[in-house]
């Protein structure tokens, strides 16, 4: 199983599309994150873990799922790159290979010491672009293939049949 653990603020901070939105609400940046890497999950079959900051929200660690994505925001006084390095360690096995999407430097260093693999905002943009792409023309594709009609009529049965549609004669 290949795992994809995303820093999420860190993230936000590096795309350039959801720094914008940050800047103006940081929870619909939140949101549209989320968004993208359950396309990013359904697409490429990874199992995505966003992990936020404690940030404007105190407390205890809070875990949900979204989008079947499961979102972390840590404990108050925890980082989310102490709590990546913790879950990469837990998770790492022989049968998992375990990505970091950060582009924090020093936290690259600390997950490659946990035997994960560093995905940079940049290289998760551009997989994600793809990702966005492709869908984009497997729906394309879908809706060229699909026939207008369940029955292929001819264009004089179609305008016969549209004549008793509108109670024409």
């Amino acid at each position: 199983m290949d795992i994809l653990i995303v820093d999420g603020y860190n993230i936000i901070g590096a795309w350039p599309e959801l720094r914008k939105l940050r800047d103006e609400d940081l929870a619909l940046a939140r949101d549209l994150l989320i968004e993208k890497m359950a396309e990013y999950q359904a697409f490429t079959g990874y199992k995505v873990i966003i992990v936020f900051d404690a940030h404007l929200v105190q407390g205890v660690e809070k875990k949900y799922h979204e989008h079947k994505v499961e979102v972390i925001f840590t404990k108050e006084n925890e980082t989310a790159d102490e709590y990546i390095e913790k879950l990469a360690k837990s998770l790492n096995n022989i049968r998992t290979k375990i990505y970091v999407a950060t582009s924090d430097y020093t936290e690259q260093w600390a997950i490659f010491g946990q035997g994960a693999l560093r995905k940079s905002a940049r290289e998760l943009l551009s997989e994600m672009e793809a990702v966005e792409k492709s869908i984009s023309n497997n729906v394309k594709h879908i809706q060229e293939k699909k026939p207008s009609s369940k029955i292929p009529l001819t264009e004089e049965v179609a305008k016969i049949f549209e004549k008793w549609r509108r109670g024409e004669k």
